[in-house]
C-alpha cells in the first residue's frame, strides 16, 4: 500500500558507512598477516575501525528509536548492523591474539582465510549498497550466492587448517592458540554469511 508518510532513508548512509569500515578492517587484517613486521600498526587500525563501527551502530539504534517509518523492518535493521559489527569484533579478537599469544609468523592457512574474508566483505559492501533500490537490485542475487560459496570455502579451509595443525604440531599449547585464531577468523567469515541471510530476508519482505 502506498503511504503518504515517506520512509526515512538516512539509514542507508549508516549501512554504507558500516560496510565500508567492514572492508577496510578485513583489508587491514589481510595486510597484517602479509606484512607481519608491522603488525602493531595494523592491529591499531583494526581497533580504530572497531570503535568507528560501534559508533555507527549506536547512531543507527538511536535513529531507530526516533523514526516512525523505517525503510525495512526494525529487527532487520538491527540484525544487519549487529552482523556487520560482529564481523569486526571477530577480526579484532583474532588480530589481538597474534601478539597476545606471541605468534612468530602467520601460517599459509591464515593468509588464505584472510583473503576469503576480504572478498566476502567486499561482496557484503556491494550487496548493502544495492539495498537502496530493491526494485532494480542488479547483481544482488549473485553477490549473495558468492558470499554463501565463500563461507563454505572458509569452512573447508578451517577444517583443513586444524587437521594440519594437529598432524604437524607437537606443542599442544601452541596448537590451542592457533586453533582459536583460526576459529575466530572463520567466525568472521560466518558473520558475512549472516549478513547475506539478513539481506535475503529484507529482499523477500520488500519485493
Amino acid at each position: 500500500m502506498f503511504s503518504i508518510l515517506p520512509r526515512e532513508t538516512g539509514f542507508f548512509n549508516f549501512f554504507d558507512d558500516a560496510s565500508n569500515i567492514l572492508v577496510r578492517c578485513a583489508e587491514a587484517y589481510a595486510d597484517l598477516v602479509k606484512d607481519y613486521s608491522r603488525r602493531d600498526e595494523y592491529i591499531a587500525k583494526i581497533r580504530q575501525y572497531e570503535h568507528e563501527c560501534d559508533f555507527i551502530v549506536h547512531k543507527t539504534l538511536e535513529k531507530l528509536d526516533t523514526t516512525f517509518i523505517t525503510p525495512f523492518d526494525r529487527e532487520d535493521i538491527q540484525s544487519l548492523m549487529k552482523a556487520m559489527d560482529d564481523v569486526i569484533d571477530e577480526i579484532d579478537a583474532a588480530s589481538k591474539r597474534l601478539t597476545l599469544y606471541q605468534i612468530r609468523e602467520p601460517s599459509v592457512w591464515l593468509i588464505k582465510q584472510t583473503d576469503i574474508l576480504v572478498r566476502s566483505t567486499q561482496l557484503v559492501a556491494n550487496a548493502v549498497k544495492r539495498l537502496r533500490n530493491l526494485r532494480k537490485p542488479n547483481g544482488l542475487h549473485d553477490d549473495l550466492v558468492e558470499i554463501h560459496r565463500l563461507e563454505n570455502v572458509g569452512d573447508e579451509n578451517n577444517h583443513s587448517a586444524v587437521a594440519d595443525l594437529y598432524a604437524n604440531t607437537t606443542d599442544a599449547i601452541l596448537a590451542m592458540k592457533w586453533k582459536e585464531i583460526y576459529d575466530l577468523t572463520e567466525r568472521a567469515i560466518d558473520c558475512c554469511e549472516d549478513i547475506a541471510n539478513t539481506i535475503e530476508a529484507i529482499v523477500l519482505k520488500n519485493t
